[in-house]
This record gives structure tokens, sequence and C-alpha cells, in this order.
């Protein structure tokens, strides 16, 4: 067996699932003490490539992410948990979910704040695209999240398909 034939070997979800925490400080926090949507989606991004990252073993860049909506508030001084997992594979690109949940130590409650599916390519150092191990499902909820992780990408296949027949709309800036 050549080193491709190892590094190629399906991997099951478990393998990828990874967790972080970040603590909401003032730097994070708008003038209402809550935490900027675009601070969240940076952890978001970080914790789905590492997902990606441990699975593939290689360079991953994100190509695209879908839908958010941020559901609660989330303060300062409160951790913001970020869990992560890949959920499907194709040849040189994989799905990767994360779901975000608010924990207020003090009150000790915990709420789900935003959910994301990412799509992350992996690439060796020059950025050329490598070939991704497929993932192994084992448990219901990660057979559930792999079927609907096809599906998903159907739809980001249709509308991209969508955009490139359709003209961009001219922004506000370009006035």
């Amino acid at each position: 067996m050549n080193n491709d034939d190892k590094t190629l070997r399906p991997r099951p979800v478990r393998e990828s699932i990874s967790e972080m925490v970040e603590i909401v400080l003032p730097n994070d926090a708008n003038p209402l003490n809550a935490l900027l949507g675009g601070r969240l989606m940076h952890w978001i991004d970080l914790a789905g490539a590492m997902a990606a990252h441990r699975h593939s073993r290689a360079y991953v860049v994100t190509a695209s992410i879908d839908h958010m909506d941020f559901l609660v508030p989330v303060r300062v001084g409160d951790f913001v948990v970020l869990r992560s997992s890949v959920n499907r594979v194709y040849h040189t690109s994989m799905e990767v979910g994360v779901k975000v949940w608010v924990e207020n130590y003090r009150s000790q409650q915990n709420r789900h704040v935003s959910s994301a599916y990412l799509t992350f390519v992996a690439v060796d150092a020059v950025g050329n695209r490598v070939p991704v191990p497929q993932v192994i499902p084992e448990t219901e909820d990660e057979k559930r999240r792999y079927e609907g992780a096809a599906r998903r990408r159907e739809i980001r296949r249709a509308e991209s398909a969508r955009k490139k027949r359709v003209p961009s709309e001219t922004m506000l800036t370009d006035r």
C-alpha cells in the first residue's frame, strides 16, 4: 500500500469532531454588549476548518457558507461553544456542519445560537486541489446529516447555475 492509499482510507465522522470555546470580550461586541455577527461568523469558519483539517489531513480553504440566522443574543462575558464535524465528502470538497451554543456560566443556561453548513476544499501548499478520503457516518444523526448534505449540495449547485444565467445586480456603491 502506498502512502496515497493510506491517506485516502475512509474515516469515521467522529475523527473530525472539533469543539472550540470562546469567551465574549468587549472587543467582540457592539455598543449594546452583544456579540458582533461578523465575529461569530469568523469563529464558525475557524471551527469548520478544524473539522475539515482533521478529516482531510490537508490544508483547506472555505468555498462557501450556507444561510445563517442568529437566534439569540450573546453577551459580553458569555461562553460561545462551537461544535463541528464533516457531514459528507465529495472528491476534493467536504461539507462541514457547525452548531453554536451560548453558555452563561453564571445562570448555567445553554441556548442554541446558530447553525451553519460550510463547504471546504482541500488543497496542497501551492493551492492545487487534493483528494479527500470519504467519510463514514456511524450514528443515526450522522447518517441524517450525510443524506441532508447531498440535498444541500443540489440546492447549492442549482443556485450557482441560476446566478450564472442571471446578470448580477448593480451594487449601490457602483453608482
